[in-house]
């Protein structure tokens, strides 16, 4: 920044409109305004500082008056309070490697018992473009009312007001930079402001309320914290089901190994005859069951030969004895027929004629004849007249009895088949201590595949369960995500933002710290080189130390050991002071312009002289000086004057309390108006 020009208009002891062109030329960076004490030195610095902050303004001449206050009383008592005063600060910034043009005009007056304030920011952004081909560029500002609403904001962007209260400083500041306690809040603000350290914890803060900017409605972080809820209880399902699959494959595992070993245990223990140990007592039991049963069939066989069953044996001549029988039976009835026949055969031979009578009488003789043959039998046993109904009653017996011989003898050979074949397996049965081992291997082998086999079944229903639980879960979710799409996006937008800028908050934090370590590194040499650059006593002082943590400044002796500052003069603790302030601005690099007011104060000829040869003119790029005829006498003047590019005097009329701006300084061109 290079302050061009500023005008007053009515402005304290200001009467009317007093301009200074404050721009500097080649090599000779500094302006020299000479002022007695009263006639507006520091005015003029408060005027700059006002112009550019207003209220925000640290003025020496406000004190602790409210700004409305201040403003009334700085219009020029001489001036008409309606139509007010007003500052006009004319400067070039350098943005985007292009020099802009800013005409500030800040006017204020009272209306009544009201005081109203105007301020409006005039914009030359193509100023440094036709200054690089002309030699006389006029600026020519257009008015902006954008900057001019925000130009609070827009002026930090440009020079900072705690960097201004560095850049522009009086005795006052040069008195506390002096006292060692009080500096070290001064180091503090400089280096965290001018060095560029406060930006970075600025971007933190303004991070961190961004942080805290992104938040979520109350129902959008139910239903978010409900979600996520959901999710953690889904993983934790989904965690627990792996697992459960896991430890159901290990049980099936186990239970392969143990069923292969009790199949391999049974194997052998059948190869031994095990199982017919095993079934020992059954067999046992069988044998004797089956006896039993042979034994009754057996029984129920001689019964039956105890009844006519043995009659079979004799069945032929059961057989004759139903032929005579039946011819015994048959004689008998054809005797009885005879005697009927006789009666008849006479009742036919009535009725039939006589011619016929003959030939019927021969044929019923014929068949009474052969009648009576059958009556004449060649043995006669006289059988009861029921023999065939007792012979047929027999018949059925032996019939009945004949099957059910079969049938018991049938019976009879199966189960002696089975006695024989339950001897075959008792005999085979080995003895006890020969597979007693492998049966007790092989029953605790069972209850071990019968342990394996449970914790199988109880993981699988583990795993069913937990199955169905993922299920359920992933449903809820499903259906939660689909009712809030929306606000899940803006979630994870929100958490983004959020970790990012803590990451950042971090990476700027650690970026602050070093920046901090570098600058002060860097503000140490500087301003140590420039203490021995103004100090008459070269060897006092071998080194200079800043606490990066308390920002106190401790000088040390070519021995190493502490300077007390006690043991500095008042003199040497001023120059001190302006080491350190020319540290600050060459480490920022010389950018913005010095306003010094009143600098020599209590130093004697010799370091007056380093400061005129070594301070002023190096200071910065441009250098407002405003000093008495005391501090910047004749003598100096003409060793300074190889670096001066405007000279002012302000000339104060003791009777109308009025100061004016002279050019030319007390002993140039401007001393004849000195008051």
């Amino acid at each position: 920044m290079l302050l061009r020009k500023i005008t007053l208009e009515e402005f304290g002891a200001y009467r009317g409109k007093q301009s200074l062109d404050l721009t500097p030329k080649k090599n000779k960076p500094i302006i020299l305004i000479g002022g007695l004490n009263g006639c507006g030195k520091t005015t003029l610095l408060d005027a700059i500082q006002l112009a550019l902050y207003g209220n925000r303004a640290r003025c020496s001449g406000r004190g602790t008056k409210a700004y409305d206050a201040y403003l009334r009383e700085s219009i020029n008592r001489k001036a008409d309070p309606t139509r007010g005063s007003a500052i006009t600060l004319e400067f070039t910034v350098m943005t985007g490697g292009h020099e802009h043009y800013y005409r500030v005009v800040r006017s204020w007056h009272i209306s009544g018992k009201t005081l109203k304030e105007f301020l409006n920011v005039y914009v030359d952004d193509t100023y440094g473009a036709r200054a690089k081909t002309q030699r006389d560029v006029t600026p020519e500002g257009k008015f902006n009312r954008l900057l001019s609403e925000g130009w609070a904001d827009h002026v930090e962007s440009l020079l900072p007001l705690e960097i201004a209260s560095l850049a522009f400083f009086d005795g006052e500041k040069i008195e506390s930079l002096a006292d060692p306690e009080r500096a070290a809040s001064v180091i503090e603000s400089a280096v965290h402001s001018l060095l560029g350290v406060s930006t970075v914890q600025q971007l933190r803060n303004d991070l961190l309320a961004l942080q805290r900017r992104q938040k979520l409605s109350d129902e959008e972080q139910h239903l978010l914290d409900n979600i996520r809820a959901q999710e953690v209880e889904r993983e934790a399902v989904v965690s627990q089901y792996d697992i459960a699959h896991q430890e159901l494959a290990h049980s099936r595992t186990e239970l392969g190994k143990a069923q292969r070993k009790l199949d391999s245990l049974e194997k052998a223990f059948a190869d031994e005859g095990g199982d017919l140990f095993t079934r020992r007592i059954e067999l046992e039991n069988n044998k004797k069951q089956t006896a039993a049963r042979l034994a009754q069939v057996r029984g129920e066989l001689i019964q039956l030969a105890a009844g006519p069953l043995p009659l079979l044996m004799a069945q032929p001549l059961l057989q004759d004895v139903r032929r005579q029988a039946e011819m015994e039976q048959e004689a008998q009835q054809s005797a009885q027929v005879l005697q009927v026949l006789e009666a008849r055969d006479q009742w036919l031979l009535d009725l039939v004629p006589d011619t016929v009578r003959a030939d019927v009488l021969k044929q019923l003789d014929a068949d009474r004849a052969e009648r009576a043959d059958k009556t004449q039998l060649p043995v006669d046993l006289r059988l009861p007249h029921d023999a065939l109904a007792q012979l047929t009653v027999l018949n059925e017996l032996l019939q009945r009895d004949q099957e059910r011989s079969q049938q018991l003898l049938h019976s009879a050979a199966e189960l002696t088949e089975q006695l024989d074949q339950l001897d075959r397996q008792l005999a085979g049965v080995p003895a006890q201590d020969k597979v007693q081992a492998l049966q007790v291997a092989r029953d605790e082998q069972i209850v071990e595949v019968a342990r394996n086999q449970a914790a199988c079944d109880r993981a699988m229903a583990k795993l069913e369960d937990l199955k169905r639980r993922r299920e359920h879960v992933t449903t809820l979710l499903e259906r939660a995500h689909k009712e809030f799409v929306r606000t899940k996006v803006k979630a994870e937008e929100v958490e983004r933002i959020i970790k990012y800028s803590e990451k950042a908050r971090d990476t700027l934090e650690r970026f602050g710290s070093a920046l901090l370590k570098r600058h002060i590194s860097r503000l140490e040499v500087a301003v140590l080189q420039s203490f021995k650059v103004l100090m008459r006593k070269q060897g006092l002082v071998h080194d200079l130390r800043i606490d990066t943590d308390k920002f106190t400044l401790t000088l040390a002796d070519a021995e190493g050991e502490p300077i007390d500052p006690a043991r500095l003069s008042a003199g040497e603790r001023q120059l001190l002071a302006v080491s350190l302030l020319w540290g600050l601005m060459r480490v920022a690099g010389n950018r913005l312009p010095s306003v010094i007011d009143t600098p020599l104060g209590r130093l004697d000829s010799r370091h007056r002289e380093h400061l005129v040869d070594r301070y002023f003119p190096n200071a910065s790029d441009q250098v407002l000086l405003l000093s008495t005829d005391e501090e910047i006498d004749e003598y100096l003047l003409g060793r300074l004057k190889k670096s001066v590019a405007q000279t002012y005097t302000l000339v104060h009329d003791d009777t109308e309390f009025t100061t004016a701006v002279v050019e030319g300084y007390w002993w140039n061109a401007g001393a004849q108006h000195a008051g």
